[in-house]
Formats: structure tokens, C-alpha cells, sequence
């Protein structure tokens, strides 16, 4: 009996980075699906909610979603998995038969996974960032049990009232400490340095290093290396290009560094089985996001 084919895409803006399409079109080859995947470039709120409608009216069969649009797709959904509402973004969009959309965040999963591989005796941990990608490391961090989870950003400004930091209360519902950012002030900085001390992980959840958006040499700089014990996990969620300024920093100290395309891979095989209903071959998915870095580095 034949499969009909079926409709997926990555909603975003820009799109240009993207492996996604190589993830899942490879894994629809290797289990003879003949399903496609495909980029949506939506620079709007209007565009956001117009491939919305078509994926209700089953133009689309499941859709991703990534920056700037996680909150939104969160908003626009009808019915909203446990993990997502926590973390207040969403990175799935599953199509239910009666055609509403049901919205998860399977980051949170992906990452507790790697997080599990890597440092599996977690305690404290200290997070970089206040976006979408530092919820999902709070929601991670928590999964695996850590007792202590302090969370710094560009956005934390020492002047102002914390609670008027953006999106600080919702780290804080997540169990998560704020820190101003620590570049403002040497006691500030020494506030830093204990929290790097502590931590078994040090969490890169920006933008910062990746193609396109800048060099990362000032976010890495920003943490005290020299205060990381051994063995500490240096993960940076960005996964193109493979190495970042934040990772080899971290290498350079004697720590465990690990970029973020495992996470990527992760992401990309937990949507597919909630699309598909059936297991993801997620070693070829990897191979295929890694030939695909590969030769992005080679040109």
C-alpha cells in the first residue's frame, strides 16, 4: 500500500542558516517515506498566522517553528503541551484530526537528553541568556534534577528593578536565580565568578557565534574560565558554525565543550515521531546535519 506524501516546514526569520530540511529529508529517505520538508520564511506576525491557517487546512502535515516566532506559535496554537506552557515558547505544531493545533516545545526535551549524556551528575548550573533557548535550558536543568540554576543576560540591567528584567519572573516560576548582568560591576562579577565556580554546567543560550549574527568573542569573554573547575560542561545551543568562541575558550581551560547540534538533531527526531507516530533514525539525521555543516565550513 502506497503512503501519501505529506507537508512539513520550518516557519522562522531568517532561514538561510538552516539544517532542517537535511534532517528530515533524510530521514524520510532512509525509511522509504515520500513526505517533504521544506523552509517558510515568514518575516511577520501576518505571514506567521497565515501558514498557521494552511497547516489547519492541511496544506501542512506538522510545522516547526524557531526564532523570532516560538511565542507567538505558543499563542496561536489551541491546545498547548505541559512543557511548552512552562517554558512559554513552542518549537512543534502538531495537526489534530479535528484540525486544531496542538503546540510543544521539544528543545526542552532534546536538550535534558543531552544534558543527561554529558553531565549526568548535575547540581548547580549557571545560564547564559533570556530568550526562548534559556527557558528551554531552565525547563532541561530542571528535568534533570539540578538544585540550583542561575540565569545572567544582556537584558538584566543592575539599574533596574528586577522584576522589570524581560521575562526574568518567568525564569524565576521555572525555580530559576537572576543575576544582573555581570560586566556592570566588579561585585557583580565576583557574584559571577562564585556561580562559574559552583556550577557542573555552563550554559551558552544566545545567538552570540553563530553564522551571521556575530563573532561571540565578547560573550565569551564574559565568563570567568579560570573559575571552572574540571570536568564542568561548556554547552553552546548554537550549532552552525560547529565551533564558537565560547567552546574553545572552554576547551582551552581543560573542559568538556559541546556545541549544540546534538540538541538540534534532538529536536528535529522527538517532532517527527510526534508527527509521524514512528521512531526517527536519528543517527542518520546527524550524519546529514554534520555533512551539511561540513560544507557550509568548506566554502
Amino acid at each position: 500500500m502506497s503512503i501519501a506524501p505529506l507537508g512539513f516546514a520550518l516557519l522562522g526569520h531568517p532561514l538561510g542558516h538552516s539544517l532542517s530540511p537535511a534532517i528530515h529529508q533524510a530521514a524520510y529517505a532512509e525509511l522509504g517515506l515520500p513526505h517533504r520538508y521544506e523552509l517558510c520564511d515568514v518575516p511577520d506576525e501576518p505571514a506567521v498566522k497565515a501558514a498557521l491557517e494552511r497547516l489547519r487546512e492541511g496544506h501542512f502535515a506538522g510545522l516547526n517553528v524557531t526564532v523570532p516566532w516560538k511565542r507567538l506559535a505558543l499563542r496561536l496554537a489551541e491546545h498547548t503541551d505541559r512543557l511548552a506552557a512552562e517554558v512559554g515558547a513552542a518549537n512543534v505544531l502538531v495537526r489534530g484530526a479535528d484540525s486544531t493545533l496542538t503546540a510543544y516545545n521539544t528543545d526542552v526535551l532534546a536538550l535534558a537528553e543531552e544534558l543527561a549524556h554529558f553531565a549526568p551528575e548535575l547540581r548547580v548550573a549557571s545560564v547564559i541568556g533570556n530568550g526562548g533557548a534559556a527557558l528551554a535550558a531552565v525547563a532541561a536543568l530542571r528535568k534533570q534534577g539540578v538544585s540550583r540554576c542561575v540565569v545572567t543576560a544582556r537584558g538584566f540591567d543592575g539599574q533596574e528593578a528586577p522584576e522589570s528584567w524581560p521575562h526574568a519572573q518567568q525564569f524565576r516560576r521555572l525555580g530559576a536565580e537572576t543575576l544582573a548582568w555581570p560586566a556592570r560591576t566588579d561585585a557583580l562579577a565576583s557574584a559571577w565568578h562564585e556561580c562559574i565556580h559552583a556550577s557542573q554546567v555552563i550554559l551558552q543560550a544566545t545567538s552570540a557565534g553563530m553564522h551571521g549574527v556575530d563573532s561571540g568573542e565578547a560573550l565569551a569573554e564574559l565568563v570567568p574560565w579560570t573559575a571552572a573547575a574540571p570536568g564542568t560542561l561548556a554547552y553552546d545551543v548554537v550549532y552552525n558554525p560547529s565551533d564558537t568562541p565560547f567552546l574553545r575558550r572552554a576547551r582551552a581551560r581543560g573542559l568538556l565543550a559541546v556545541g549544540g547540534l546534538g540538541m538540534l538533531v534532538g529536536q528535529a527526531a522527538h517532532a517527527f515521531e510526534l508527527w509521524l507516530g514512528q521512531r526517527a533514525p536519528r543517527e542518520v539525521m546527524r550524519v546529514a546535519a554534520e555533512r551539511v555543516l561540513a560544507s557550509k565550513a568548506s566554502r
